[in-house]
């Protein structure tokens, strides 16, 4: 038994099959497998789990109340842990006061700085913060913008108030407010708002004076339809309820406060100057830019404060976020982003033998970039620590002491070690990854012809250079570039511009009853399929409704709070995790009772369900790489990739007039087998005549696309140009960091 190794025996969780493995410390381990093989079960669900639970145990119960929770994995050995810190592609989210400078500390350290340097003074850091009564804005109380009604979403000015022509919830016909106006004399409800009098539509949404001179004048207590609505949604202090967030969100846009135009800032603080600068010019600097000027600083009083804001500058450029602002708000960060960000708070750390677990860090990178991730990874384990990888990019396994590959196949087809050695000795070896690494995907010679164009105008969102740009349709198209060169930007305008239909990865649902079925639309199908052959009603089969078991309400198990203890979750003794009552699973359909047909993966369901409709959906979410996925599982345990392919599959399903579709890098969390399924996925929209845009790094995905448009040269204010749009295999300017790539790879 070695004492620098991570010793694992017999490793069951989730799809995990008496896993034994020893893992290497202090080492950088790659951990590869197709999508669903067990990567994640065995590095985060095993591995981190356990190590974060012992540590949590360490603390007293108040404080363990307050810290993650961590659930202990299905494991019946486990040692040589240590420490672990998880640096996974969760984005930040955040609140609307959250930004890249507070989030990494960096905005902390330059407050500092202009409440000892600038001139006028103004008072300590707080009086810097936006967080803070001391130094907000009192106009937009720190957040940068105001919400203002938008009062041109109220009226369809094509239908009478009789005919729905207040848009706002309660004002329609039989509406709780629709008497309000349309019974007090005043205004006519079957006259089309068309052709009302400019004051009479004025008198109907803002009251007041414009009510006031009209000829039939309506009573003293009337509200006008603004009015009404910015006191019951806007101006109440009460939580809001879901229906009142959602027209909220529907009936209002954000502004820049006229006030602080952005900066989120008082007079005084915005008026501070520190080199010539305030802090909001130096909030909007890209980092790169603002490291440089902060060096500057030869003050010694402050010298500390400059060093440790230099230090933490440096590590979001060395990182590849130098294109980045302090300003930027966290919640537009992508999932690469947001994981770079996290990995800036422990490279200037002193700690050793961590454990650091890394959830695909080639996200979202160049190929070119890639390098720089990398060092860092070295860097760590080259201070003392393990650094255990989940990764596809072959360039990140070929710098691993070792891999790890778990497969061969997804669900019930993996969770085994089916190779453990280095990456020369994987390059020869009979398992998925080996003998994907020996197979290269030519480019594209013969891409298909363009049916016309749509074009995005005068694109200036970001650092876009008032760009026009065509993109072909019924192709597909590939937008390349470094990371922070423009391409989601461009996406951005695209959709804006024109009418499409963006597939990203982000959650489908938060809500565990959501399922492969339910999001795809198959749920009442498979449903009617039970009722249809036991001539019963549907509803029996809903888990939500009539069938439910009365105990656990639908959900099959009891979870119980125990606060600084991991809540536990049990199995529903009545249903004993079936869902259902007796007498709905008394019913079946070719011997499988509702709650078997949950329990089947997307492929046995194909196999086994006797209705062509529904295999046909079911079959969409197999074509997309899923037929691992089971019928009932909830949809919040899936990743970022396979929530993506998830819409994607619903998009096939329901594909019917050609339209376009934007795709944000659809290849994360693939493995590089399962880019053919991708690659035939997007051809067939593609051959049925819609238009696709795929944001994407991959090089494989890059040379099968139809057109290119490859931007750069460089991130943030050195990007923003187009270098090329055209065939792929006519980028031959090595100059580009693309064309540089496909050249090498």
């Amino acid at each position: 038994m070695s004492e620098r190794s991570i010793i694992i025996r017999r490793a069951r969780t989730n799809n995990l099959a008496d896993v034994d493995v020893e893992i290497p410390r202090n080492r950088l381990v790659v951990f590869a497998g197709v999508s669903g093989s067990g990567k994640s079960s065995l590095v985060f669900d095993t591995i981190a789990a356990e190590a974060g639970y012992q540590i949590n145990e360490t603390f007293p119960p108040f404080a363990r109340n307050r810290l993650p929770k961590w659930t202990r994995p299905d494991v019946e050995h486990i040692e040589g842990l240590t420490s672990v810190i998880v640096v996974d592609q969760r984005r930040i989210g955040g609140n609307a006061r959250s930004t890249l400078g507070t989030i990494t500390d960096a905005w902390t350290y330059l407050r500092l700085l202009f409440s000892r340097l600038s001139r006028p003074y103004v008072g300590e850091s707080n009086h810097f913060s936006f967080n803070d009564p001391a130094g907000m804005c009192p106009a937009c109380s720190g957040l940068g913008e105001v919400m203002v009604t938008a009062v041109e979403r109220f009226l369809d000015l094509d239908k009478s108030l009789a005919g729905g022509a207040i848009l706002l919830p309660g004002f329609g016909d039989g509406g709780y407010w629709y008497a309000q106006y349309a019974d007090i004399g005043t205004f006519d409800p079957e006259t089309p708002l068309r052709q009302w009098t400019p004051a009479e539509r004025e008198a109907l949404l803002y009251g007041g004076q414009a009510a006031a001179q009209l000829g039939r004048k309506p009573p003293k207590s009337y509200e006008g339809v603004v009015e009404r609505f910015e006191r019951i949604y806007l101006h109440t202090s009460d939580n809001l309820s879901e229906r009142k967030q959602e027209t909220i969100r529907r009936f209002t846009r954000a502004e820049t406060c006229q006030e602080c135009a952005g900066d989120r800032l008082n007079k005084a603080a915005r008026t501070a100057t520190v080199l010539g600068h305030t802090i909001g010019e130096m909030a909007r600097m890209e980092i790169t830019a603002l490291a440089g000027l902060i060096r500057t600083i030869d003050s010694a009083r402050v010298a500390p404060a400059v060093a440790a804001l230099t230090a933490r500058l440096d590590g979001m450029n060395k990182i590849g976020l130098g294109y980045l602002t302090l300003s930027r708000a966290t919640t537009t960060l992508s999932g690469g982003e947001s994981q770079r960000v996290k990995m800036v708070r422990h490279l200037g750390s002193s700690l050793t033998e961590m454990t650091y677990v890394v959830d695909e860090p080639s996200v979202g990178l160049h190929p070119t970039d890639v390098e720089s991730m990398i060092k860092i990874l070295v860097r760590l384990r080259d201070s003392g620590n393990t650094v255990l990888v989940v990764e596809h990019d072959p360039v990140v396994m070929a710098h691993a002491d070792q891999v790890v590959e778990l497969g061969p196949g997804a669900g019930e087809g993996g969770g085994r070690l089916v190779f453990q050695g280095t990456f020369a000795q994987l390059g020869n070896a009979d398992s998925p990854t080996g003998r994907a690494l020996a197979t290269r995907r030519p480019l594209k010679r013969t891409p298909r012809p363009a049916t016309g164009h749509v074009t995005v105008a005068d694109a200036t969102r970001n650092n876009l250079r008032d760009l026009t740009v065509r993109f072909p349709t019924g192709v597909l198209t590939v937008l390349t570039g470094v990371a922070g060169s423009g391409k989601s930007s461009l996406a951005g305008e695209l959709v804006a511009q024109h009418d499409a239909t963006v597939i990203d990865q982000k959650p489908v649902s938060t809500n565990r009853r959501s399922t492969p079925i339910t999001y795809t639309g198959v749920a009442p199908a498979i449903r009617k399929l039970f009722a249809r052959h036991n001539g019963v009603p549907a509803a029996l089969f809903s888990a939500n409704s009539e069938g439910a078991c009365p105990d656990c309400g639908g959900l099959g198990v009891i979870y119980t709070d125990l606060a600084f203890m991991d809540g536990q979750e049990v199995s529903c003794e009545t249903c004993r995790g079936r869902r259902f009552t007796p007498e709905v699973l008394a019913h079946t359909v070719d011997g499988l009772s509702i709650a078997d047909v949950d329990d089947l993966t997307v492929d046995q369901a194909v196999a086994r369900l006797p209705d062509p409709g529904i295999v046909r959906a079911l079959r969409q979410l197999s074509v997309v790489g899923l037929g691992y996925l089971r019928l009932g599982q909830s949809l919040s345990t899936l990743s970022g990739g396979e929530c993506q392919r998830v819409k994607i599959a619903k998009e096939l399903r329901e594909a019917g007039q050609p339209a376009l579709y934007v795709l944000d890098e659809p290849t994360t969390g693939l493995h590089m087998d399962d880019i053919d399924t991708l690659l035939h996925v997007l051809g067939d929209l593609v051959d049925h005549a819609h238009t696709v845009v795929v944001i994407e790094h991959n090089l494989d995905v890059i040379r099968q696309a139809d057109w290119l448009i490859d931007l750069g040269p460089g991130p943030g204010r050195h990007g923003g140009t187009v270098l090329f749009e055209g065939h792929v295999a006519d980028h031959t300017d090595r100059t580009t960091p693309t064309g540089r790539a496909l050249a090498l790879g």
